[in-house]
């Protein structure tokens, strides 16, 4: 889901200086502008800022969601057709507490105008703040320092909050502060024409309430459509060394303090702002406004200074279960951390809403939820904020009646949940990779057992776990078929790859189809009063079982490869040398007709049934079909590069495992994929995870075993990271000749080191040598599309 807008924003890569826990902006970089709006966003799950300036311009694309606050708006369709989804959904710009707009003297503090004498922006991943400081010298000639600093708060969920801070350096001056809650903020013109970009809605939010009093105020704003309503309200406390005047309205969109004061030479004015978020599909206006003045009342009471160490101290207990270290790359080290950051901001906090393509940071693909969260996104949280994951899979069995709505439509039992969606309805306009793409739905189930079995957590097993896996495993025998050999086929679906669609018995789907039919049994015996309760018969039972048994799995024996799906090796090839660098992505310089038939892979599919069903594949066949897909896969998509990396690793090619982790660690730091103006790709970020763990790491989960087949690529000489399993904390700490294991916290635990069973417990870590690495032949990429080589750096 990337590829190359033609829009000037798309093209800059900004450029941060390497350091382990921060990213750095040292000057204003305006052509930059919009990409590190997204680097700098601020997020905890449930809001979302995207790191403008506090002035609120110079901008690119300014920001601030709430998860699961959307509009709705047609859906059209050039000729209609049964099930297609009439309307859509698109998360909403709500009101923007960030702003905090200075005048010097009568002239507005603005970095496009007057002289830029220092700046610097820095992204603190250990303190979870958004620091900013400035010296500017007016176009009247008066100079002042500037330093902010933003939270967006983990511990409390509603809650955000900036301290100000002002400073003449050279006169005595007079300025004035206007705070503000501004709706329906102007969204900047000229975005890029790509299909999946936001669409844009004009004035959204319909004013109901505006209270303002004391030092506070509080909006409360509807849609139309969706008939939603969300409130923000700030309140506001400052410090200043002489006589202040204020001044404070609401009306309408706007609220705005505004604060007159005297600044000598060399002192400074302090002000805090305080802001609270709440939304509700059925709560009433006065509701909202109370919940907000409430969170206002404990936050302000709490003050900054309790805030900003709540938010250390949760950033502390984070990374001390869960950093990742590397020796040898410090570029990579700092991108790492900024991946494994951002996703925790996307999930931590969400309790029982999605986790978005962009997370909270940005509009892009209108803020929906995709089948990227189950796949790439859970499984890092699994290991690392367990609690997370259970919000988010809770949060889809809340949509579970909605998924059986839409399986009644397509004339299918159990549940079909959506491609793409805010709310749990489907969102896709596009049927071919969109709907067709049924495989979401294992992909849920996969999630789910990875994580019952990472936590033992019966209550949600019982409660919601079972349910899921038991509709998902009904949609499976209903979908599919025996055929006259007794095979199972599941015919007519889209996998991973969205230019190879609708074919027959896609290899990924049918695998991760296959556990899912599975796991439904065992839930039903596990859970009989969730069974009885959907009615599940033991002939059913046995049925999916059947199905899981007999499952369709395509093999090429002249190639001596898998078949991608049924036919894939016969297909036409790609001209990939007739293929220039400025076509890519495919998906925007030519049909769907002419891909969809050809042998031309946008991201890994079967190499992904590999990494998530390795179970189901020989060490042989891997080597082979990596080599034979890796020769086809262009990566238009930035959900391929960590997936390639796992398998590459797996299969002896490191260092073209090494390349692919810097794709995908460096893919919105680099801007490499030209699109992370519109928001950062989580999901490629939590491959940066992935990588480590699953790659070089080795970490599977195939059956509830915890097994490792750790590997160092070359340069680098020392890996180690931390993870969650069952109420232990492992750290695994990898060598170039040796791995160790050792258990941080809780009972004995057993794993697997290549193959081998060992017991850790916490006073005797367990160190294995690493085996030889195993001979393999040379893998080509198509033309032009070799990952950038990567070299360890001192």
């Amino acid at each position: 889901m990337s590829g190359t807008p033609a829009h000037s924003l798309a093209d800059t890569e900004p450029s941060f200086p390497v350091e382990p826990w921060a990213i750095r902006e040292t000057e204003l970089n305006r052509a930059a502008l919009a990409v590190t709006e997204s680097v700098f966003a601020l997020g905890n799950g449930h809001i979302g800022m995207r790191g403008t300036l506090d002035e609120g311009e110079p901008r690119a694309v300014p920001g601030t969601y709430l998860n699961g606050f959307f509009e709705e708006r047609p859906l059209p369709h050039a000729e209609a057709g049964y099930g297609f989804p009439e309307s859509g959904q698109t998360v909403l710009n709500v009101t923007d507490g960030k702003l905090i707009r200075l005048l010097v003297s009568d002239t507005p503090l603005d970095l496009n105008y007057g002289t830029v004498l220092a700046h610097e922006r820095v992204l603190d991943l250990r303190s979870g703040l958004l620091v900013r400081r400035s010296e500017w010298l007016s176009p009247n000639g008066h100079s002042v320092r500037v330093r902010s600093q933003r939270l967006v708060s983990f511990t409390r969920r509603s809650i955000a909050a900036i301290c100000y801070e002002v400073e003449p350096l050279d006169a005595d001056l007079y300025i004035a502060i206007q705070s503000d809650l501004l709706a329906n903020e102007p969204l900047t013109d000229g975005m890029p024409s790509d299909p999946r970009a936001a669409a844009a809605l004009k004035s959204p939010l319909h004013n109901e309430l505006a209270d303002c009093g004391d030092l506070g105020a509080v909006l409360v704003h509807r849609t139309e459509r969706s008939q939603l309503r969300m409130a923000a309200g700030m309140d506001h406390e400052f410090d200043v060394p002489e006589k202040v005047a204020t001044s404070l309205e609401a009306a309408g969109d706007l609220a705005r303090l505004t604060i007159a004061a005297r600044l000598p030479k060399g002192s400074r004015l302090r002000l805090v702002k305080y802001l609270a978020y709440g939304w509700s599909s059925r709560r009433s206006a006065s509701a909202l406004r109370d919940q907000v003045e409430g969170g206002l009342a404990t936050a302000k009471l709490a003050g900054w200074d309790v805030l900003a160490q709540e938010q250390r101290d949760f950033l502390d207990r984070h990374w001390e279960a869960a950093d990742i270290e590397i020796d040898g790359d410090p570029e990579l080290q700092q991108a790492v951390r900024f991946a494994t950051f951002h996703v925790l901001q996307a999930g931590a906090r969400a309790e029982e809403q999605p986790i978005p393509a962009k997370g909270l940071t940005g509009p892009g693909y209108d803020g929906h939820a995709f089948w990227d969260s189950e796949t790439f996104v859970l499984p890092v949280l699994t290991y690392t904020a367990p609690r997370a994951v259970c919000d988010a899979l809770k949060w889809r069995h809340s949509t579970i009646e909605l998924a059986r709505e839409r399986a009644d439509m397509l004339m299918q039992a159990g549940a079909a949940f959506p491609w793409r969606t805010i709310r749990g309805e489907e969102c896709s306009g596009y049927w071919p990779a969109g709907t067709a793409a049924f495989h979401v739905n294992a992909d849920i189930a996969d999630a789910t057992v990875r994580y019952l079995n990472a936590t033992e957590d019966e209550v949600f097993d019982a409660d919601h776990g079972a349910e899921l896996l038991i509709a998902t495993a009904r949609l499976w025998a209903s979908l599919g078929h025996f055929n006259g050999d007794r095979a199972f086929r599941i015919t007519g679906v889209t996998g991973p790859d969205e230019y190879t669609a609708i074919v027959d018995d896609n290899i990924y789907t049918n695998l991760m189809a296959q556990r899912n039919l599975r796991a439904g049994a065992d839930a039903a015996e596990r859970q009989p009063e969730v069974a009885e309760r959907r009615e599940v018969t033991v002939e059913e039972i046995e049925s999916w079982r059947a199905a899981a048994e007999a499952m369709t799995i395509p093999y090429d024996e002249g190639l001596g490869v898998h078949q991608q799906s049924e036919g894939f090796t016969h297909h036409a090839e790609w001209d990939f040398e007739g293929t220039t660098p400025e076509q890519y992505p495919l998906l925007l310089h030519f049909p769907y007709f002419d891909i969809y038939r050809k042998q031309v892979i946008k991201q890994a599919d079967l190499v992904l049934a590999m990494h998530l069903r390795g179970d189901a594949f020989t060490a042989e066949e891997k080597t082979r079909n990596f080599a034979y897909y890796e020769a086809r896969t262009v990566r238009d998509s930035s959900l391929s590069a960590a997936t390639q990396a796992v398998i590459a690793a797996e299969v002896g090619h490191l260092q073209l495992a090494y390349d692919y982790w810097g794709e995908a660690a460096l893919g919105d730091l680099h801007n490499l994929h030209h699109n992370s103006h519109h928001g950062l790709h989580i999901a490629s970020l939590a491959g940066a995870w992935t990588v480590a763990v699953a790659g070089f790491g080795g970490m599977r989960d195939h059956d509830a075993r915890l097994s490792f087949a750790p590997r160092l690529p070359p340069g680098i000489s020392g890996l180690r990271f931390r993870l969650q399993f069952r109420g232990r904390g492992l750290q695994v700490r990898i060598e170039p000749e040796q791995a160790t294991y050792v258990l941080r916290s809780g009972a004995p635990l057993t794993v697997w080191h290549h193959g081998e069973e060992l017991e850790v417990t916490a006073d005797a870590p367990v160190s294995r040598p690493l085996p030889p690495l195993p001979e393999v032949e040379p893998v080509d990429q198509p033309a032009g599309k070799r990952p950038r080589r990567r070299t360890a750096r001192s």
